[in-house]
């Protein structure tokens, strides 16, 4: 679906123009065309393609979708693609980005993202004296609206992260910790794969050999770049953070069986003691000592209870009991 199509020269946008006029708009001078589509199908990458001249190995990454975030080479042109993260419920929601760009055009299809850009069109259109560099501009601002809106979706998963922290030593449902902690663990995988591989793909856009798209950009990519780079040491960390938790999840689970089993033997030996004085005098022997005293009952009683008040005195006091 056509979300917008917009021609712009010098840094200033000129109209919103039809399909048909695309090309008449590509052949005036400092000016580039932009126009972003939602959802494409195969026709309207084909009827793109056609207008653009685009090449057929970056319509068919584009048609087919779910491809690993990079950034392509096709001669003067580049074919970027972006994870979109979006939070969902308690759900994380992968979308894409595919970025077209050449010296006098910008083509954006997002597929599977609820959010829009039309806050990147605006702001690119209150910056003339930036829009001036064209396409490339463009793309900077759009890889960086990306990159952005990646952090608020870590904040929510480290509170998430750090309300399971609390829970642990809680003793409350240590098991179900374990499995909130691999779902956690399971969302900054999917913002490492969305983030990690375009740290290294966008490193390629300032410094040395630039594409001819993003000539004169390089103070801007690189700021993209250190929004990665930083994003990615605070996914490692956290990452590093979950795997401690579950080991110290674990660690709770093997305490408190321990404690269950500290309890258990201390309750068998308060049985235990009681029990072999009484196996011992349940023997039919005939010369067994006190049989014949009529204290011996009392006496051996007295005698088991004051073993078994000594012994849990010793259990209390090492906090077995």
């Amino acid at each position: 679906m056509l979300v917008n199509c917009v021609a712009y020269q010098d840094g200033r946008k000129l109209a919103e123009i039809p399909k048909r006029e695309i090309r008449a708009y590509l052949g005036r001078p400092d000016c580039f065309v932009w126009v972003a589509l939602r959802d494409p199908d195969a026709a309207d990458l084909a009827e793109m393609q056609d207008e653009f001249d685009l090449h057929e190995l970056a319509v068919e990454d584009a048609r087919h979708g779910n491809q690993r975030p990079k950034i392509e080479e096709y001669g003067d042109s580049l074919f970027v693609v972006l994870q979109t993260v979006e939070v969902a419920g308690e759900e994380l929601k992968v979308g894409e980005m595919d970025v077209f760009v050449g010296r006098n055009y910008v083509l954006s299809a997002r597929q599977k993202t609820e959010r829009g850009f039309q806050d990147v069109r605006t702001r690119c259109e209150r910056e003339p004296e930036l829009l001036r560099h064209g396409s490339g501009y463009v793309l900077y601002a759009l890889m960086d609206a990306v990159v952005d809106r990646y952090f608020p979706v870590l904040d929510a998963v480290e509170t998430e992260l750090e309300a399971l922290e609390e829970q642990i030593f809680t003793g409350k449902a240590p098991r179900e910790n374990i499995e909130a902690l691999y779902y956690v663990k399971q969302k900054l995988m999917t913002l490492k794969h969305a983030a990690g591989p375009l740290l290294d793909a966008s490193s390629r856009l300032y410094g040395g050999r630039v594409p001819h798209a993003c000539a004169g950009l390089g103070d801007y990519f690189r700021d993209v770049y250190d929004h990665l780079f930083r994003l990615n040491q605070s996914l490692d960390t956290l990452r590093d953070t979950v795997t401690t938790a579950i080991q110290v999840n674990l660690a709770m689970i093997t305490i408190g069986e321990s404690e269950v089993t500290k309890r258990l033997a201390a309750y068998a030996a308060l049985v235990a003691v009681p029990t072999m004085i009484a196996g011992i005098y349940g023997m039919n022997f005939k010369l067994m000592p006190e049989l014949q005293w009529a204290f011996g009952y009392p006496l051996t009683v007295a005698v088991m209870a004051a073993l078994d008040v000594y012994l849990f005195y010793r259990f209390r006091k090492a906090g077995w009991l």
